[in-house]
């Protein structure tokens, strides 16, 4: 079930939102546990099961942990279990077939029916979760959870659990006790919620339509026009379908009397690959730097530990996207510019900022070809296409490209710059026209909501990026 479908917009959001209201406080946790699980196993079915196990494992291990916590060696020692435990349950859903494909083309014959293993949905965001709550019971920074209906209640709220943002404990513990669902917060959720809405559906579905059917046709084939068509319809793709759904989390969460944490700041407006960081996946780059790159020591020691402590962080980062060498690769692509940043200096006057942004996007462009790519080899073809200026052998999905879907492309590329907080700050000074501005926003939601239902009644193309992950 996905927050872009008409089961979940008419039925089922409405259905908990109204239930979540007319309960008494002290029992909106349950309500909102067993509508968690619900959701999972909807799409999950019997996987529920792992998710429970799960929240069992990360309990027992929390309150081992506070217990033992005067014992040095033996509070690590059953951190180390704890997380080892999260880790091969990730490790073996997501990648027991990458591992045997590799070792089978090592010669090493494996004797393993791994057929029916699937990936479970989210696994990657929930399991990352557990583990920075393990962590931060054994830094002190929260005290367990004794109340195993409240961690299960974070492990599995259902409106990041799918594709994120990596929601710590640390953030909501607090908001599990207890929250107040305000006039002025549930609004802020739903205009959040709309604006994600239109994000993925509008624009991340329209474009992607595009880069699909490009992405079908073998590399040698390709035009140079229809490769750069092709990844800039990506690249607007994946950002406004995985901010989309993070907004649409976000708006979720506001709701229900949570408030997530930022998950994206308009991250092709950024003028380096560090930068770029900062601003993308925010949930995703700053655990890493918490729990991977601190731990590893990160710059504290010599340059060489400090360049290494970042390739494996990009080598896991790419890793962490899916099971294939691409994206170990396009981690690591990443992390070789960050290097790069790192020892060259490179400053220019504020005027010819505008050479750092086109850096960074042809940078960071080129690495979401390899991103998106199947194969290593149909990325080194695409690459060298978009810079070869061939004519191509097919050219079908340029028909695509009508007044409408320039239309779209267009907004989107003026989408992901700040111009919402421009026209947001300028409408905000003018306060003699007050009650005008909030009837123009609330009208513009309005419009676009129903846009986005019209544009979910006549398209049966709707798939989320980030569940693969």
């Amino acid at each position: 079930m996905v927050f872009s479908s008409v089961l979940f917009l008419f039925l089922f959001l409405p259905i908990v939102l109204g239930v979540n209201f007319i309960l008494k406080k002290e029992f909106r946790n349950a309500f909102l546990l067993l509508v968690s699980l619900f959701f999972y196993a909807w799409g999950e079915h019997f996987l529920v099961l792992l998710m429970l196990f799960i929240i069992a494992i990360n309990y027992i291990f929390g309150i081992a942990l506070a217990q033992n916590s005067s014992h040095k060696l033996l509070s690590k020692v059953i951190l180390s279990i704890g997380i080892a435990i999260n880790l091969s349950i990730l490790g073996y859903y997501k990648y027991i077939h990458f591992i045997i494909e590799n070792m089978s083309k090592l010669g090493w014959k494996i004797n393993l029916d791994v057929d029916d293993v699937t990936l479970p949905l989210g696994i990657s965001f929930f399991t990352f979760q557990s583990v920075s709550y393990l962590f931060d019971v054994y830094r002190k920074g929260v005290d367990s959870q004794k109340n195993l209906l409240h961690l299960g209640l974070y492990i599995s709220l259902f409106p990041q659990l799918i594709a994120g943002p990596i929601v710590r404990y640390s953030d909501i513990h607090e908001e599990i006790k207890n929250r107040t669902i305000t006039k002025e917060l549930f609004s802020e959720g739903v205009i959040r919620f709309i604006r994600g809405l239109a994000k993925k559906v509008i624009i991340a579905n329209n474009v992607g339509l595009i880069a699909d059917e490009a992405f079908k046709i073998p590399a040698n084939d390709l035009s140079t026009l229809l490769a750069w068509v092709a990844i800039i319809c990506y690249t607007l793709q994946i950002y406004f379908d995985f901010s989309g759904y993070s907004d649409m989390a976000i708006g979720l969460g506001k709701m229900f009397g949570f408030n997530f944490k930022e998950n994206f700041n308009y991250p092709y407006i950024a003028k380096s690959i560090q930068d770029f960081w900062r601003r993308w996946h925010i949930s995703l780059s700053t655990w890493f730097r918490d729990y991977l790159y601190i731990p590893l020591g990160g710059n504290k020691k010599s340059k060489f530990r400090t360049y290494l402590n970042l390739i494996i962080v990009f080598f896991i980062t790419g890793l962490w996207h899916g099971a294939s060498w691409n994206f170990v690769v396009w981690g690591l692509y990443h992390g070789f510019f960050l290097l790069i940043e790192r020892t060259v200096s490179f400053s220019l006057p504020k005027k010819f900022s505008i050479l750092k942004r086109g850096y960074l996007l042809i940078v960071v462009i080129v690495g979401w070809v390899i991103f998106r790519s199947e194969t290593l080899s149909y990325a080194i073809v695409f690459i060298k296409t978009m810079f070869s200026f061939s004519s191509g052998n097919n050219n079908y999905p340029l028909i695509f490209l009508n007044s409408y879907y320039i239309f779209i492309i267009c907004a989107g590329i003026v989408f992901s710059t700040p111009i919402r907080h421009f026209m947001v700050g300028f409408t905000n000074k003018k306060q003699e026209y007050k009650h005008l501005v909030l009837g123009v926003k609330y009208s513009t939601y309005l419009i676009l909501f129903l846009f986005s239902i019209s544009e979910l009644a006549h398209s049966t193309y709707n798939p989320f990026i980030y569940f693969r992950f």
